[in-house]
């Protein structure tokens, strides 16, 4: 009995081994068929999202760009936020500066004043914000060099109507933000103090307002809070699954020298892997600024190019310490002008 016992037990250990080993087998048919089944998913939600896009998007005109690659690992572009052309000028009232290290795994957004005084190769100076109307993307990547001594590498144009329609296809119920204060003067809605959900067009009219004391120092600080809140909307379950979706809706809308296969790597790293906090600087930083009035451009903001330039650097090269002690800190009489041209 005791033989036909241990016969038996060695049979259903044999038989748990033979399992065990199916089931191993078929966990890379399964890994194939996730990754398959991912695949497909992202490909039909993009390229629904640019068909959703298709009739009100922009032309993807091919534009003059002589940026070229740093070959440093990382990647410095342009971020321009454009209104649709009217009378023949497009004015860019979002200049950003967005670098992303391939080896750190980080995002940096640099956000320059529209109002900053400028050199302009072949013009007379003017405001930053419309160099792009004067000589396109090219001359505004000459003048970031100039005035600021970094080289572009591409840049990515986006018309609003493009944020909106990409903050409606992460979360059609809108993304959570805390409304700073009461607004409504020379916007198309009215928003009220308090943390709410805003769709696509709320929250552009929340980040382009400047009709109060603070002017376009506090509109840039809201455009950083909405990036932010856009991206933590983006990294919940919901809005990673509406993510290719999302994608191919803003593309309707974008016109970028880079590719889909940079922009996808771009964005596959920084979400798989990348350190999830966007680090942001202002361009003026603290004391290094000035307003002043001229005669053709109106009241502008003078910089100090020498102290910005050595900021920039440091903050792009991560040698900047604590980024947020050089918000500027405005000075509410003078840019009372500004915020009511």
């Amino acid at each position: 009995m005791e033989n036909e016992y241990k016969r038996v037990d060695r049979n259903v250990e044999a038989r748990h081994k033979k399992f065990k080993l199916r089931r191993r087998a078929y966990i890379p048919i399964v890994l194939i068929i996730l990754t398959i089944t991912a695949v497909l998913y992202i490909f039909v939600s993009y390229h629904s999202g640019l068909n959703t896009a298709g009739e009100d998007g922009v032309d993807h005109e091919e534009m003059v760009f002589n940026g070229s690659d740093n070959n440093d690992g990382r990647k410095l572009f342009l971020l321009l936020g454009a209104d649709r052309e009217e009378d023949g000028a497009t004015r860019t009232d979002v200049v950003m500066l967005g670098q992303y290290d391939y080896m750190e795994k980080d995002l940096k957004l640099v956000s320059i004043m529209r109002d900053v005084y400028v050199d302009i190769t072949g013009y007379q100076n003017y405001k930053i914000n419309s160099v792009f109307s004067l000589g396109g993307v090219e001359l505004l990547r000459q003048t970031v060099e100039e005035n600021f001594g970094v080289q572009v590498e591409d840049y990515i144009i986006v018309d609003y109507q493009a944020f909106e329609s990409v903050v409606d296809a992460i979360n059609e119920d809108g993304i959570m933000i805390d409304v700073e204060r009461d607004m409504s003067e020379k916007i198309t809605t009215e928003l009220f103090a308090g943390e709410q959900k805003l769709n696509g067009d709320e929250l552009l009219e929340y980040a382009r307002f400047r009709q109060d004391a603070e002017g376009d120092f506090g509109r840039v600080r809201r455009q950083q809070q909405v990036v932010t809140a856009v991206k933590d909307e983006v990294l919940t379950v919901g809005g990673i699954l509406n993510l290719p979706y999302a994608m191919g809706t803003g593309m309707g809308y974008v016109n970028t020298s880079m590719g889909d296969a940079e922009l996808y790597r771009m964005a596959a790293s920084f979400l798989v892997r990348g350190d999830k906090d966007i680090e942001s600087l202002t361009l003026p930083v603290e004391g290094s600024y000035q307003f002043v009035d001229t005669h053709h451009a109106g009241n502008v903001i003078d910089l100090d190019f020498e102290r910005n330039r050595e900021v920039l650097h440091q903050f792009l090269n991560n040698e900047l310490e604590a980024p947020e002690s050089h918000v500027p800190e405005e000075n509410l009489e003078e840019n009372e002008e500004i915020s009511h041209e």
